[in-house]
């Protein structure tokens, strides 16, 4: 067995990541960010400060014929006051595209939030490490995916031979915006978050920029994609809208304008794909905002209820409904003179009976199998011959 002694300490540094726009360094190494700094500087939500912080899909891609690999790391979870403990985030090890390992770490910091009081309070903890031996004696692609949700800052590796990174394997690149589902909410692991799932059923490489409640049309987002290096984009759209009431139609319309017109300054005749709200329930017809429903508390449950009354769709609030209708409408109405952009309505992703079979169990959230459904329908819908990515998939 190898000991810490024996093994070989790579210096982490950004070429050996992916999936981060910016990398960071810190007191304890490296932090990537799904967010260049730029536009950091422009942002004072804290929730958004969180979201692009944590890890989704952000890998180490290495090649190696390394049998034992060892990462430090320096984690920060979130914890819920009076909702149930969140799972520790999963590491997932992939060699020549195959899982192979799934590992966490222990220690890190907490952050634990009160909802209700908007508060934060941070208790600081130590380093941790992953580990994962056995691998297979020959030259191999080693990629390890960080948590998804964590915040993860990547301290040091170690392993039993030298590594370089990964080369470019000549995959199309999708890159893609959406709400935590997209970031990847209640998915098992970090590679089965359903955009990361579907990337693999169609053989591209994503880059994930889902954000946890934070797909808000915010100019510097528009912008970041812009300059993102894509060769098909999508931009899902709409349940943050609503469950923070942060806009009304008259608002609205105007601002996905300016959001897609951004894009196109980077990407003029680049696939972009607009996909609509996939089914909640709670606010097909019923706006914002979405306030958590402690009632289950004792079942170790938490979900999620409206607080908006359908009435107020008359003066301008928004619905998922009143969003898909006007998405459909922009699209359309933009399609005419670009023919790379396209619409997909959400429900075909996830409706009415999905979530009689698989109901979003806190009334917001997929869950893991729910994740790999959207990812597969996701994969056939846009990839398929006739699709807005169609003739991409591997092997087309």
């Amino acid at each position: 067995m190898h000991t810490e002694h024996d093994l070989i300490t790579t210096p982490v540094t950004a070429d050996l990541l992916r999936g981060a726009l910016d990398v960071e360094p810190t007191e304890h190494g490296l932090l990537p960010h799904r967010l260049p700094a730029w536009a950091r500087a422009q942002n004072t939500d804290p929730q958004l400060a969180m979201a692009e912080s944590q890890s989704s899909g952000i890998r180490l891609a290495l090649r190696t014929r390394a049998t034992v690999v060892e990462l430090d790391t320096l984690r920060t979870k979130r914890a819920y006051v009076g909702a149930p403990p969140r799972p520790d985030g999963l590491y997932d090890l992939v060699v020549d595209g195959r899982l192979s390992g799934q590992a966490s770490v222990t220690g890190g910091n907490t952050i634990t939030v009160d909802m209700t009081a908007g508060t934060a309070e941070l208790q600081p903890g130590p380093v941790g490490t992953v580990r994962f031996a056995g691998l297979p004696d020959t030259l191999k692609t080693v990629e390890i995916w960080l948590p998804h949700n964590e915040t993860t800052e990547v301290v040091a590796l170690r392993t039993d031979a030298l590594v370089e990174p990964a080369p470019a394997d000549g995959r199309k690149v999708w890159l893609h915006h959406g709400s935590s589902i997209s970031h990847g909410s209640d998915a098992a692991s970090p590679t089965t978050t359903w955009p990361v799932l579907a990337a693999s059923l169609a053989g591209v490489e994503v880059t994930n920029l889902g954000l946890a409640g934070s797909a808000l049309l915010d100019p510097f987002t528009a912008r970041t994609l812009r300059d993102t290096p894509a060769d098909l984009i999508s931009v899902k759209i709409g349940i943050n809208l609503v469950n923070t009431d942060l806009m009304r139609l008259r608002a609205f319309t105007p601002a996905v304008h300016g959001f897609l017109d951004t894009i196109r300054e980077g990407h003029p005749d680049t696939p972009l794909l607009v996909v609509s709200p996939i089914l909640c329930p709670i606010h097909e017809d019923t706006p914002g905002p979405s306030v958590p429903d402690f009632s289950d508390i004792a079942a170790g449950r938490l979900r999620f209820a409206a607080l908006g009354d359908p009435a107020e769709r008359a003066s301008g609030k928004l619905t998922l409904n009143v969003i898909r209708d006007e998405l459909a409408r922009i699209v359309g109405q933009r399609a005419a003179d670009d023919p790379n952009l396209h619409h997909l309505d959400g429900r075909d992703l996830y409706g009415e009976a999905d979530t009689a079979e698989l109901p979003l169990p806190d009334d917001l959230h997929p869950d893991a199998a729910t994740h790999r459904r959207i990812g597969e329908r996701f994969a056939e819908l846009a990839f398929a011959d006739g699709g807005a990515f169609g003739g991409t998939a591997q092997g087309s």
